[in-house]
């Protein structure tokens, strides 16, 4: 029977989609839970497998196209209809379809790769299953639930030993969300007026990622006073530790960079100003108990933010190994949605680039983001044995941005003075 792909629904609070790439023509075959296309939502690629085996029917949205979560982008001939009567290239693509025709609800058409993989390992059959996500989209908690009816304390423990994977699932700190349309009508905003384009200028269309990127920035300057201040911190000790340890972390097949260092010193400095740790709402201080902490990554078109959940639990491998993993991740667009979701705090490193001190912006509703500057080799003065001496040092700044209704200036550098302690403090 055929069956209708529509656009899904890849977060709680996405709305639309940009279809990167199909990666079926139609005529060919798939598998169930093989990836059909490649949808982009702000700044993740995502795979979006078949419901069922079967041969793709039609394309109805080309690649390049946006469009809004629960619009009919394909259809599909199930695996019965296909192996009665397959269905020919030609006449797949002068197959007219009616909107109007769809019966299957969006969300319960679409299954996330983390569930779907869930699934198969566990041997269940996802039709079985009742979904509790959005429009009965079944999540990766019903797979679980489903398992403990059928399995008693079996599993439960599979729930709690999966519990790291959990899939997108919304930080609950988001105490004065934005009214919707229906809960707060008002008079349509005009449409902007085109700015006349000079003869010698061109207009380069704003990529999904980017339009992202600029909002975002937007709305958190708008939300949020930014406070910035810098302390200058000595990577001698940090240096040191990475010369001795750096072959053996290669043969872990790890590659040791100072970033795993920044992280394992911010998340000392979480511990010790936990306020910092927290996000801002009309009701009070949202203060979260587990660091997740955001690592930024910048790819050609723009800037990403994946996660690493319980920072603060990893030691120093644990910590290189994540950041390898997730900024190799995120360059070949192999992040899931639910990986740069739910950070409490983030580290930028713009040093990478030359630059040696910046403002970075925070990333929303988190309370603050620590830049890291180049690691530059500068006269310094030392006291040793009460002596002071002029020294050459590899020599950082570190700015921390942060959102001056959670804290004041002292608060803030309490954490930087941690953060430089915890540096400077390697053995």
């Amino acid at each position: 029977m055929p069956i209708d792909i529509k656009m899904p629904q890849l977060g709680e609070s996405v709305v639309e989609g940009t279809i990167s790439r199909w990666l079926k023509k139609p005529g060919e075959r798939v598998e169930k839970y093989e990836a059909l296309l490649e949808v982009m939502t702000d700044k993740v690629d995502t795979e979006v497998p078949a419901p069922e085996a079967g041969v793709l029917r039609e394309i109805l949205v080309p690649e390049g196209e946006t469009v809004k979560v629960g619009t009919l982008i394909a259809m599909l001939d199930s695996q019965e209809l296909a192996a009665s009567a397959p269905l020919p290239v030609a006449a797949a693509l002068s197959t007219p379809v009616q909107a109007e025709q769809v019966s299957t609800n969006v969300a319960s058409s679409f299954v996330s790769p983390v569930v779907a993989r869930l699934a198969a390992e566990r041997g269940l059959d996802l039709s079985r299953i009742t979904g509790s996500g959005t429009g009965g989209r079944v999540t990766k908690k019903d797979v679980l639930q489903y398992e403990v009816q059928g399995l008693g304390v079996k599993g439960q423990e599979l729930e709690t030993r999966d519990q790291e994977t959990d899939s997108a699932a919304p930080m609950p700190y988001a105490l004065n969300p934005e009214p919707s349309a229906a809960q707060a009508p008002g008079p349509r905003p005009q449409a902007p007026i085109p700015t006349p384009l000079p003869d010698d200028a061109e207009l380069i269309p704003l990529s999904p990622m980017r339009r992202a990127i600029a909002e975002r920035m937007v709305d958190s300057v708008r939300t949020a006073p930014h406070v910035t201040t810098v302390f200058e911190v000595d990577m001698g000790a940090a240096a040191l530790h990475r010369m001795k340890n750096k072959a053996d972390f290669e043969r872990q097949g790890v590659n040791l960079t100072f970033t795993a260092y920044l992280a394992q010193a911010v998340c000392v400095g979480l511990r010790a100003v936990s306020l910092l740790n927290a996000s801002f709402g009309e009701q009070g201080i949202i203060r979260h108990n587990r660091i997740h902490l955001g690592v930024a990554v910048a790819l050609d078109e723009g800037l990403i933010v994946p996660v690493i959940r319980d920072a603060d639990e990893k030691n120093l491998l644990g910590l290189a190994r994540a950041v390898n993993d997730l900024a190799a991740r995120a360059r070949n667009r192999r992040l899931r949605g639910e990986e740069t979701q739910g950070g409490t705090f983030t580290v930028t490193n713009h040093g990478v680039s030359g630059s040696l001190f910046a403002t970075p912006i925070i990333n929303q509703p988190q309370g603050g983001i620590l830049g890291v500057g180049a690691i530059q080799k500068r006269p310094v003065v030392i006291t040793q044995n009460g002596v002071d001496a002029i020294a050459i040092r590899p020599m950082c700044y570190l700015s921390l941005t942060f959102d001056h209704r959670l804290m004041d200036g002292a608060m803030a550098d309490g954490f930087l003075a941690a953060v430089k302690r915890a540096l400077e403090g390697i053995n």
